[in-house]
């Protein structure tokens, strides 16, 4: 199942994707009024979201809506650092710290913005791309093993981490450089996690206005989503709707001789196979 936030010119409303349609959930609103609630509510949810597709009636066309980040603000949207062989490599050839353990950071849910939706470089001149494979957390999990953890996924969609260079060493939290506004889009949908075989088999590309920069598979990350999601468990529990951003491959713009970072006009299309693409438009800076 493919579940999305459209605006057809009135409130969100929730959908799953059938072919070029969309079938709206409407009818489901005063039990799953929101993204959140639909993922909270787990199998029964899921149960009720296909028989509303398999009992016909409206579809609309999917290329006449304005797709929104089908999750509204999840409690969480975390990032790991440095979670590719690949882009380990290209860190250390900058001369970066390869951390020991997982490396993760918050990126605040106030950056999240839909698939197509524009991004605003604000004040950074460094700004940067990275195509990520996001989890969506279904069941709630804390002190969860790594062979329970598939049980705790809801579904996949794309990320992009786009990254403010120029301000992410201001922290070695990486938080503030990672978080501007319009700096998390998602999407374009959430495919649910039984139509995901193996979220370890995933080819994953980033273009930038055509060109290829990043191309890579999720066999290569350093430490896989379930040893992600037992890692972060073990500190905190993990709610339904929280976002992971499993890494980025090498290729980021930050690690070419010179730097080529991204400029007022650039189009980032971001991949992922058995998923889908997001597509961004680089603003000109909105702030000195």
């Amino acid at each position: 199942m493919r579940l999305i936030r459209f605006d057809d010119g009135g409130a969100p409303r929730l959908g799953a994707v059938v072919g070029d349609a969309v079938k709206p959930l409407d009818v489901l609103v005063d039990r799953y009024p929101t993204m959140l609630a639909l993922i909270a509510g787990g199998d029964a949810a899921l149960a009720a979201a296909q028989a509303v597709i398999d009992g016909g009636g409206e579809l609309l066309a999917l290329s006449t809506l304005k797709l929104l980040a089908p999750i509204e603000r999840p409690g969480k949207f975390m990032a790991i650092g440095m979670n590719y062989k690949a882009h380990v490599a290209e860190v250390k050839r900058l001369g970066g710290v390869i951390p020991e353990k997982q490396f993760w950071f918050n990126k605040q849910t106030s950056c999240i913005v839909g698939p197509y939706a524009d991004t605003d470089p604000g004040v950074s001149e460094s700004l940067d791309y990275e195509v990520e494979l996001g989890v969506v957390i279904g069941k709630p999990a804390k002190n969860v093993a790594v062979a329970d953890a598939p049980n705790h996924v809801f579904g996949y969609l794309v990320c992009n981490d786009v990254s403010a260079r120029d301000w992410q060493m201001h922290s070695p939290t990486f938080t503030v450089g990672k978080s501007f506004d319009t700096h998390g889009p998602i999407g374009p949908w959430i495919v649910t996690a039984d139509e995901i075989a193996d979220p370890h088999a995933l080819r994953l590309r980033c273009f930038v206005n055509g060109e290829l920069r990043q191309d890579g598979d999720t066999s290569g990350l350093v430490y896989n989503v379930w040893e992600q999601i037992s890692y972060l468990s073990t500190a905190f529990t993990l709610d339904s709707g929280d976002l992971l951003a499993t890494g980025t491959p090498g290729g980021v713009g930050v690690a070419m001789t010179p730097p080529r970072y991204l400029n007022a006009g650039d189009v980032v299309r971001c991949e992922i196979d058995g998923i889908g693409a997001i597509e961004n438009k680089v603003l000109a800076r909105s702030a000195n």
